[in-house]
């Protein structure tokens, strides 16, 4: 006899699995794309895939919750550092910065625990979270 069951009791659990020919959403014609791996409504997580052409630079913003990010290829101009192929960037909620650049042909994989806040000099502009990359997905599925 087992010492306890541990058989779920929620039979709605089940893997998410994102293939590889999944589509990539176009952000930015011609520029920048994503592909949306999860989405956390219950917490405001998500985790997306990121492809930035040379030169596409993303609008200054703040992370209104921590991020993660591992550079698969390329590199990234992140504040006054650079970012290559294999190195990981933990930034915190309330990280403030400017603007981020391609500096090559670019994928990362991003984690972040909410929405960031994109601005410019006139205050906010958009902001990115789990649920806009529902509506993002949803409308490139057509």
């Amino acid at each position: 006899m087992p010492l306890q069951d541990i058989s779920p009791i929620n039979d709605q659990l089940a893997d998410i699995i994102v293939r590889a020919d999944e589509p990539w959403i176009e952000s930015s014609p011609g520029q920048a794309w994503m592909k949306v791996l999860w989405v956390g409504p219950e917490t405001g997580r998500w985790a997306a895939l990121f492809r930035w052409k040379k030169g596409y630079v993303a609008s200054p913003h703040k992370h209104l919750s921590d991020a993660h990010t591992y550079v698969l290829k390329g590199q990234l101009k992140v504040r006054d550092g650079i970012l290559n192929a294999g190195d990981y960037d933990y930034e915190p909620n309330g990280v403030l910065h400017g603007e981020t650049e391609a500096l090559e042909d670019t994928e990362y994989l991003f984690i972040c625990d909410g929405p960031v806040l994109f601005f410019d000099d006139n205050g906010p502009t958009h902001y990115l979270s789990w649920e806009e990359l529902v509506r993002m997905r949803d409308a490139a599925a057509g």
